[in-house]
């Protein structure tokens, strides 16, 4: 078989390439996933109870870039979704991000109060406050918060999450859940929030269908390398693996998840509850919050359970941001760059915690670098 141009992965990433060069360039395309579907992480479907669940735990869309959203309104209607999360703290639900409202949840009116007006006067209404930073402050009441919501919000989730203490990850990890100076409840603040009204997977297969582009599921690319000719090759599997480790593998962290159905219309008042505590699981996420499949009268909900990777044995979800991976991932980056038809992107390709929308962001500008030629 013979093809311009052969893709490794059909997430995001690969998806977004694939169609793009597929349709703007006329190239044929050949698109190949070792596993049984298409949409990698963000994959959904229907369980035997009608409800849409996400495979491979909750994916909420949401962005701030009006030109990631415009591209991928061509492959799908949108379902108007504010996601809203909440922490188990001392037993109970507050609202996450840990925000003025949390405060009231939690604290006596006179020490919210006063920890309100602290807050409003060192950084200012609307401000996003990494928890780190916040340790660092001056003033007593605002030490006695940090140390408050790093405790019983921050480290137990970071420890079970990623199994480091916060302190040991890239501030890229810790800035992404700050201390919201503002009411609002919502779980992301980007202009851009809404899930796709048919799914993801209805998504994906509208990105992946046109004439140009063919799709091999089931195989691992080793199985296809010497059986496919291509002009070059777009990698968005682990970067360490296509080198067959090289340099030494490359952590990252997995999940593993439990499905329970409920015979109930709901099981928690919104999508995602957060057990930073003694519990062994992470999360729970109740999916038809996601999905807007109000009129079901049961309800599926999945617990999640991260767990250390083993290549073979389970999923790479997240790089792990450390300083001290940075010095190996750029020996791979080294080897990468010696090669001139195979280019590396998406998560695990280029060893980035994106989130959907950057992952698609970083495909787009891969993609005006390819039609230069």
């Amino acid at each position: 078989m013979k093809v311009d141009y052969l893709i490794l992965g059909a997430g995001f990433t690969g998806a977004t390439l694939a169609e793009r060069i597929a349709r703007e360039l006329g190239k044929r395309v050949l698109v190949v996933d070792r596993r049984q579907h298409i949409g990698g992480n963000a994959y959904d479907e229907y369980d035997p109870s009608g409800v849409l669940v996400h495979r491979y735990g909750p994916h909420i869309f949401h962005t701030q870039s009006k030109k990631v959203w415009d591209y991928l309104s061509r492959f799908t209607e949108w379902r108007p979704y504010y996601h809203r999360v909440r922490a188990v703290v001392e037993g109970k639900p507050v609202p996450l991000p840990f925000s003025l409202a949390s405060l009231r949840r939690l604290f006596s009116e006179r020490l919210a109060d006063r920890l309100e007006e602290k807050l409003l006067a060192h950084f200012g209404y609307g401000s996003r406050v990494p928890i780190l930073r916040l340790k660092e402050a001056q003033d007593p009441d605002l030490r006695f918060l940090a140390e408050y919501v790093y405790k019983n919000v921050f480290e137990g989730y970071t420890l079970k999450q990623w199994g480091l203490r916060p302190e040991e990850l890239s501030p890229s990890v810790t800035g992404r859940v700050p201390i919201l100076v503002s009411y609002d409840e919502r779980y992301f603040q980007d202009p851009y929030q809404a899930m796709p009204k048919e799914g993801y997977t209805a998504l994906f297969r509208r990105m992946l269908d046109h004439p140009n582009i063919k799709v091999l599921l089931g195989a691992d690319w080793k199985e296809v390398e010497g059986e496919v000719r291509f002009h070059r090759l777009i990698f968005t599997g682990p970067m360490d693996e296509f080198f067959g480790y090289l340099h030494g593998p490359l952590p990252y962290r997995s999940l593993r998840f439990r499905l329970e159905h409920h015979p109930q219309p709901w099981f928690q008042e919104v999508g995602t509850v957060n057990y930073p505590g003694e519990h062994p699981f992470t999360r729970i996420t109740e999916f038809k919050h996601l999905t807007g499949q109000d009129l079901l009268p049961h309800t599926t909900v999945a617990y999640e359970y991260p767990e250390a990777y083993t290549p073979g044995e389970n999923e790479p979800y997240y790089p792990v941001p450390r300083e001290e991976n940075e010095g190996r991932l750029r020996l791979y980056q080294e080897e990468a760059a010696k090669l001139k038809t195979v280019l590396f992107a998406g998560r695990l390709g280029d060893y980035r915690y994106y989130n959907m929308d950057q992952a698609v962001a970083r495909a787009l500008k891969l993609f005006e670098e390819v039609a230069k030629g």
